[in-house]
């Protein structure tokens, strides 16, 4: 995705499709991942409105946005996931020291509760609770409670961000229910046509036929651009995806977000919170194919057919959620998914869900100032480890609201009303992705970690299942 390389959602894999009897890869059959070669060399530019400078100078968009380089280019970007620019704990507000002084808004949405329009960090800790973590640089990020929707703590939630990435979390919200997985197509030209500079690819290529499956993964795993991009195509375009995107994310009533492009790629008004993306996680999760593609660690993609032989290859792919693989940072014990990203405007990005015993938490942090390597993934695990110490010790500081009328009603106070109606929230599903919330745990098995390690670790199925529907409000 994005402006720069998005050097957080391109890599290789693991699987944890044991999980549900979830089948898209076997760890055993994982294959080194080459360097797919991406053939669209000859795909029309895409004409922007010039804005004088680079995208990797000034963090806007280039005057035009060239079909992406192939992933050559930029594979050894991979190591390079953490934030750019450094700021002391919890110093959010501050981006980029003395030459950089962008500061929240001094009010913001209140939508979920009015605590959650302030600036800062919210907290509300009963006697004994635990002190949150020191270590936050994130400009923003928000710890819930998955099935209540209680926030347990947040700062500055409704900050409207570049999300990067983490926009395919509404991308497949949106266009999952539509096609079936089985579907194929051949891939046309005009499919990878506008791929911003610096995308991040599985390796799809013109004229192969993928299935619907096959993209999804790609989209998942390896935050391909190039995948986001055929299915947009396979659903009438980008501009109608963009549309249909939008109108999904007001339906969820994350009304920080507006979509300019369908991958996230960074584009002049296009932003999301980190209340919103938590919102897009808390729908997702509630699709099993989503829960799927979001927790396979590893996948074989299609490759091409070689010289003289006429069955088609495939190559490994590996999900960058770090968390989950274990690429450069600890896996956290629990996680499941759910999607990051990097790019030049919104630096590292990251929603991810994990459960312990019956509790399940989400948790949102959007671009770290702290310089080191994967502080996405270590202020992500900092603010689990805290979510789960102090659950129940704490007093909601607001609520993720249901989708639909009914949450875009809901008083804007946290506290004891916002508590009430995140829980009528969980009985009541009105027939879009906010449904009734119960926790289901299944054991998982071992999580086989890169170069053949592995750690066993018992795993709860940590996503809850939608119990039934009913009627929209």
């Amino acid at each position: 995705m994005g402006t720069a390389p998005d050097t957080s959602t391109r890599g290789s894999a693991v699987n944890t499709s044991a999980l549900l009897s979830l089948s898209s890869a076997t760890p055993g059959t994982f294959t080194s991942v080459p360097t797919p070669s991406f053939t669209s060399t000859h795909v029309r530019d895409r004409t922007r409105k010039s804005t004088g400078k680079s995208t990797r100078e000034s963090g806007r968009r280039t005057p035009a946005r060239r079909a992406a380089a192939p992933l050559a280019a930029t594979a050894a970007a991979l190591l390079l996931c953490g934030p750019l620019a450094a700021a002391p704990a919890h110093a959010a507000d501050q981006p980029g020291g003395a030459t950089d002084a962008v500061k929240p808004p001094a009010h913001m949405s209140t939508v979920g509760g009015k605590r959650l329009g302030r600036p800062g960090t919210q907290v509300d800790p009963k006697a004994g609770a635990p002190a949150l973590p020191k270590e936050l640089s994130g400009k923003s990020w928000l710890v819930a409670d998955a099935e209540s929707g209680d926030v347990l703590a947040s700062h500055n939630a409704h900050w409207r961000l570049p999300p990067a990435s983490t926009l395919k979390m509404l991308f497949a919200d949106t266009l999952l229910p539509k096609m079936p997985k089985t579907k194929t197509h051949k891939v046309q030209l005009s499919d990878l046509e506008g791929m911003g500079e610096g995308s991040s690819l599985v390796g799809v290529k013109e004229n192969y036929t993928y299935s619907v499956h096959d993209l999804w993964l790609g989209v998942f795993l390896r935050s391909g651009n190039d995948a986001v991009h055929v299915l947009s195509a396979m659903n009438g375009g980008v501009p109608a995806t963009v549309r249909e995107m939008q109108s999904h994310a007001k339906h969820l009533n994350a009304r920080d977000t507006h979509v300019v492009t369908p991958d996230g790629y960074d584009e002049e008004g296009q932003v999301s919170s980190a209340y919103d993306l938590t919102l897009f996680a808390r729908s997702g999760l509630q699709k099993a194919d989503f829960r799927e593609y979001c927790s396979t660690a590893t996948a074989q993609f299609p490759g091409t057919f070689e010289k003289g032989k006429k069955k088609r290859s495939s190559f490994g792919i590996q999900n960058t959620n770090r968390l989950l693989t274990g690429f450069g940072v600890e896996p956290y014990k629990g996680i499941a998914g759910v999607k990051n990203g990097n790019t030049t405007n919104a630096g590292a990005t990251f929603t991810g869900v994990a459960q312990r015993g019956n509790r399940v938490l989400l948790v949102t942090v959007m671009n770290p100032q702290e310089k080191e390597a994967n502080e996405v993934y270590k202020e992500t695990a900092r603010l689990f480890d805290w979510g789960f110490k102090a659950a129940g010790s704490v007093n909601p500081v607001g609520t993720l609201v249901r989708p639909g009328a009914a949450g875009a009603s809901h008083p804007s106070d946290g506290g004891e009303n916002g508590h009430k109606h995140a829980q009528a929230s969980v009985s009541t599903d009105d027939g879009g992705s906010g449904g009734a919330w119960t926790a289901v745990g299944i054991a998982g098995g071992s999580l086989a970690l890169l170069g053949a390690a592995a750690f066993g670790v018992h795993r709860r199925w940590p996503l809850p299942e939608l119990a039934r529907r009913r009627s929209r409000d």
